[in-house]
């Protein structure tokens, strides 16, 4: 907005100019708030504002004349400025004319000659008195006093000045007067009247009657601006009537108060010829005209003189650059402010006039930021889109002036503008799911994983924090397992971790910047325990007290090879911490009993002697970890006669409760089912290939071929996250003679032997049907007949994996290298031990790989492995999988064991 005042130029400090408030529209009291502050153009300072009232108050004494001279009007320019939102005012302040100021002529004295030849109607040129002031209260007449040969005669110049001149009215008479002594009067048009007077005194001379003449008396001239030096303005045509020295006329100039000298010092004048030259630059952007006053003067005696006036007006060329004004600069922005907010006030100037001062701004296109014009010569710049901090952090604004003169000139000025960041962006993690392994039993505060985030905000909002979140997914908060270093987002154990406990643990973390509103994200980590051996076994049977033995009677007669009893012992640790080896700790004197190395199997070497005392075993059972952990037991064997060892009353078998018998039922219904789909589909798989092969195909031809390649079949049905709910396999060997495996219950099994496998670690789908086909690869399933039982199926010992060196170089097989192949390996003998549970099959030889050649080397057979069918009881029986072939045969187990060795090397062979 733009406000207009004025103010007499005689007001004293403190007088009120206007109402700021009132007329801004603005209440008074926030005033102070939006921080209104007063700027002046001129850089003087002349008025204050009064904040409490809201008004314009006068700072100091005002001088129009010292202010603004002769010009006719009289502004001050003022600048307003307010905060929140940010505006800028103009304030016009016009200073009103006081008759201050008594008119005053350039000499008290005047001295004027004129000759007593002078005709009536002669002119006397008189100074003219100044008045500083303005308008009316500006010089309005003279007054010339009473006197019978002259009169005052008022004449206005081209300027409107008025100019006295004493007129000649009746002829003179130097021998009666030659002295006339008048008083010149000057009067203003103020109230009251001021007045100024001078002295005149006309001298009566003889001779000379004839002044110069100036033709014409008043004129005009104009001038380009920045002429050079020495350029000629005009040639003065005065005349002078007389002849000899009385015409010879010589120019001077006149001045007097209005420019005392001031022109003089921009123009030469030559006193004879009258040519007026330049002799200094001329700035139109100075003064845009100069009035010059000549007096001519002739040698007569007594002298005449004429006066000519010239005015030279300049014209204006395109000689100023633009200015530009930076009033006001919001640095830094916020990076969501609206398009539309005020960034900067810019004011722009051009000392030229017209064209040349017409100014145009403009700033580059690509930026996000447009020129509005507020008023004549002031520009806001605001925003014409979306700031982005992450994309930009500041602009430099270059903003470019052009005015319209020709050719045009131009001025810019640049400047930074910073962004300010505002929390936009979320935090993200390099990873959404990372995984992590620890060992088990680590000292709380072991470094686990470092999670690791990223912001592309700054300062606070880019600080960022870690924490571990408790989604309840665990039964325990996971702040009691783990923690994070909030800075830099290290995962570390709390306490130490159990991996018989806990295999895996989902840690969620969350990131969260420090901004307001703080934004954060999640990542999950899993952490995976490694299991060590910190498990020693565990002998579960026979079961004795600590520091006790345990006692076993045998038969006084009884055979090399005779089973005596079996220590059965587990290992809470997993893979090969969990492989378990038996052993005699030794005695001072040989014993006649031997223990199998993998089942556990105490049997009579040689034969007892007559009378022959109570034997005292300790059997040491030893895990396979590093280190090694081991527990023992003591067992007293005492020879009696008639001795019968009974496995089904030292064997504390599990009694079946009541709703067993529902779950067999259910699980007999589910295979009867299972049973039925599946001749469904045998059915419609042989109807389709018959009818897409020829005639001559059999059955059997279409679902196994025609050539010797083994065929295997794999039906599966895979869950939504990747393993697999059930394996259906099957295959046909390459032997000459057919095998097949059935799973059946032993007579005292009370229609509820089943168990229950735990789950062995994950693996990839595509490994777990790999290592399924090369068990159906080597384990025949034939139709036709059944093989007849091998007297001898266990392990030799050179075919037994065992401790370093215990084994034949040669025959020494590859074991198992990491946890999840010993578990998918425990899992596929125990799937395989179900299906000999009838002690007709045989695991032995060469026959049957179960794919772990495939897997561990081509030496590597299930001769390798650990034997853990030997650690399963038939139930009713008094006999092992193992020994299930030895029963039959007694006699024969002797010459069987000692055969081991020559029948596995054949068969391997």
């Amino acid at each position: 907005a733009q406000l207009h005042y004025s103010v007499p130029e005689d007001r004293e400090p403190g007088f009120s100019v206007g109402d700021l408030a009132k007329d801004l529209g603005v209440e008074v009291r926030s005033l102070a708030a939006r921080n209104l502050r007063l700027v002046s153009e001129g850089g003087q300072r002349h008025f204050q504002v009064d904040l409490a009232a809201g008004v314009l108050l006068l700072d100091s004494r005002l001088d129009r004349e010292a202010l603004c001279g002769q010009s006719p009007m009289c502004s001050l320019h003022l600048q307003l400025v307010m905060e929140n939102p940010l505006q800028l005012h103009r304030v016009e302040v016009d200073v009103l004319d006081v008759n201050d100021n008594a008119p005053q002529f350039p000499k008290p004295e005047v001295v004027l000659e004129i000759t007593e030849v002078a005709n009536p109607g002669t002119r006397l040129p008189l100074e003219v008195a100044e008045d500083p002031d303005m308008g009316s209260n500006s010089i309005s007449t003279y007054e010339l006093s009473p006197s019978k040969h002259f009169a005052l005669s008022i004449n206005v110049r081209g300027d409107g000045v008025k100019m006295p001149e004493i007129v000649l009215e009746k002829a003179l008479d130097r021998e009666k007067v030659p002295v006339h002594h008048l008083t010149l009067t000057a009067l203003d048009g103020g109230n009251p009247v001021k007045s100024g007077t001078a002295k005149v005194t006309i001298h009566i001379l003889d001779a000379n009657d004839n002044p110069p003449v100036c033709d014409p008396p008043i004129s005009k001239v104009h001038l380009e601006e920045n002429v050079p030096v020495g350029t000629l303005v005009t040639k003065l045509n005065v005349t002078d009537l007389d002849e000899g020295p009385n015409g010879d006329v010589e120019y001077s100039f006149k001045t007097s108060n209005n420019a005392p000298g001031k022109f003089t010092k921009l123009f030469s004048l030559d006193p004879r010829t009258g040519e007026i030259r330049t002799k200094a630059p001329l700035d139109y952007e100075e003064s845009s005209a100069y009035e010059i006053a000549v007096r001519a003067r002739d040698k007569g005696s007594p002298a005449m003189e004429g006066h000519c006036h010239l005015r030279v007006e300049l014209i204006d060329i395109n000689d100023n650059s633009p200015e530009i004004v930076l009033t006001s600069v919001s640095s830094p922005v916020q990076e969501d402010a609206t398009p539309g907010t005020v960034i900067a006030l810019i004011g722009v100037k051009d000392s030229d006039s017209g064209d040349n001062g017409q100014v145009h701004l403009q700033i580059a296109k690509e930026l996000p930021f447009k020129l509005v014009s507020s008023f004549k010569e002031h520009f806001s710049l605001v925003t014409s889109g979306p700031l982005d901090r992450e994309k930009a952090s500041g602009y430099n604004i270059t903003v470019r002036a052009v005015d319209s003169g020709s050719p045009p000139r131009a001025a810019q000025k640049t400047f930074y503008l910073r962004i300010a960041d505002v929390n936009d962006n979320t935090p993200n993690f390099s990873s959404p799911f990372d995984t992590a392994h620890v060992q088990e039993n680590s000292l709380p505060g072991t470094s686990v994983f470092s999670v690791s985030a990223s912001d592309p905000d700054e300062g606070n909002n880019a600080k960022l924090s870690y924490s571990i979140l408790d989604n309840g997914i665990q039964d325990v908060p996971i702040s009691t397992y783990f923690r994070i270093d909030q800075d830099n987002g290290t995962i570390y154990t709390v306490r130490a971790l159990d991996y018989e406990q806990d295999k895996v643990f989902q840690v969620p973390v969350e990131v969260k910047d420090a901004g307001s509103p703080a934004l954060s994200s999640t990542a999950v980590v899993h952490v995976f325990v490694l299991d060590e051996n910190d498990n020693a076994p565990n002998i579960v049977y026979p079961s004795v007290p600590k520091g006790s033995a345990f006692h076993q009677a045998i038969p006084a007669l009884a055979e090399p090879g005779y089973l005596v009893t079996k220590v059965v012992a587990v290992d809470a640790d997993s893979g090969h911490n969990a492989w378990l080896s038996y052993q005699l700790q030794e005695a001072a004197e040989a014993l006649p009993f031997q223990v199998e190395r993998r089942s556990g199997e105490i049997r009579l070497a040689q034969a007892l002697r007559e009378s022959e005392d109570s034997h005292r075993l300790v059997v040491e059972v030893r895990d396979n970890g590093t280190p090694s952990l081991s527990a023992s037991v003591v067992i007293v064997i005492s020879p009696e006669e008639n001795s019968v060892q009974d496995f089904s009353q030292s064997l504390d078998l599990p009694q079946s409760s009541p709703k067993d018998t529902n779950i067999t039922l259910y699980l007999i219904i589910s295979l009867v089912s299972i049973s039925l789909v599946s001749c469904v589909m045998f059915a419609l798989v042989a109807a389709r290939c018959l009818r897409a092969g020829s005639a001559s195909w059999t059955l059997a031809g279409c679902c196994r071929g025609t050539g010797r390649k083994p065929a295997s079949h794999f039906r599966g049905q895979m869950k939504p996250d990747g393993f697999i709910k059930y394996l259906d396999v099957g295959g046909v060997g390459l032997t000459s003679q057919p095998q097949n495996y059935t799973s059946c219950f032993s007579p005292m099994s009370d229609q509820s032997d089943f168990l229950f496998v735990k789950p062995f670690s994950h693996s990839s789908t595509a490994e777990t049907v790999a290592a399924y086909e090369q068990v159906t690869s080597t384990l025949a399933s034939p139709c036709d007949g059944q093989a007849q039982p091998n007297t001898d199926w266990r392990f030799s010992q050179t075919q037994r994996p065992g401790t370093s060196g215990s084994q034949n170089g040669e025959e020494a097989g590859a074991w198992p290298n990491n946890q999840f192949d010993t578990e998918v390996l425990q899992a596929m003998i125990l799937a395989s031990a179900n299906e000999a549970a009838d002690g007709n099959s045989t695991l032995g030889g060469g026959n049957g790989t179960m794919g772990l050649s495939a897997r561990y080397g081509p030496q590597f057979t299930l001769q390798h492995v650990p034997d853990y069918r030997q650690n399963v009881y038939i139930p009713g029986s008094n006999a092992t999988l193992t020994n299930a072939a030895g029963k039959r045969d007694a006699k024969n187990a002797a010459p069987a064991a000692g055969n081991k060795k020559k029948s596995g090397k054949k068969e391997k062979k």
